[in-house]
């Protein structure tokens, strides 16, 4: 049960108002009621979410991230919207699995899981070897700079469900 008030779309008001009737019509998640309660946190992961559309990382390359982290930091809701969200990006299930295990059978795939997981656990003072390893797997400066913003609205989404406890309104994430 979330420990947040849960904000009404329909009762909503000022920003979050806005926003549930602009960028957010129709999608009326229990994380996005949550943060609703500060319309300067829906603007925060609009603009992230918004910047990352621009990525150099494709829609998959970011859903592996979300993936391999919410894992690590035991976010539930994160791991099951993120399993969705990959499967629709064009992840495989098999994939998704692989990504909240940091270990994927695609060898690029893995390098830019490896690389999130370096982040996370360096609190990204990754080493040499690290950032290597990620460029030679044939990602850039830019795939270093959009794996880290990436790497950022996963930590900001996944700390927000832990201390919101949201529900997880998305199907459950296969069992590792």
């Amino acid at each position: 049960m979330a420990r947040l008030n849960t904000v009404d779309p329909a009762s909503a008001t000022g920003r979050a108002k806005e926003i549930f009737d602009g960028p957010l019509k129709g999608k009326h998640l229990n994380i996005f009621k949550g943060m609703a309660n500060s319309g300067a946190m829906l603007d925060a992961y609009l603009g992230l979410a918004g910047a990352l559309g621009k990525s150099s990382l494709s829609a998959a390359e970011q859903e592996v991230i979300h993936l391999a982290i919410s894992e690590q930091n035991n976010c539930g809701y994160c791991v099951a919207a993120h399993t969705m969200l990959g499967t629709n990006a064009g992840l495989t299930e098999e994939q998704t699995v692989e990504a909240r295990k940091g270990h994927m059978g695609d060898a690029k795939l893995g390098a830019l899981a490896n690389f999130a997981l370096a982040l996370h656990e360096k609190k990204g003072f990754v080493t040499d070897e690290d950032l290597a390893k990620f460029k030679g797997a044939g990602y850039d400066d830019a795939g270093v700079c959009d794996a880290i913003t990436t790497y950022a609205l996963a930590i900001m989404t996944n700390y927000f469900n832990h201390v919101n406890d949201t529900s997880v309104d998305f199907p459950p994430a296969p069992a590792l």
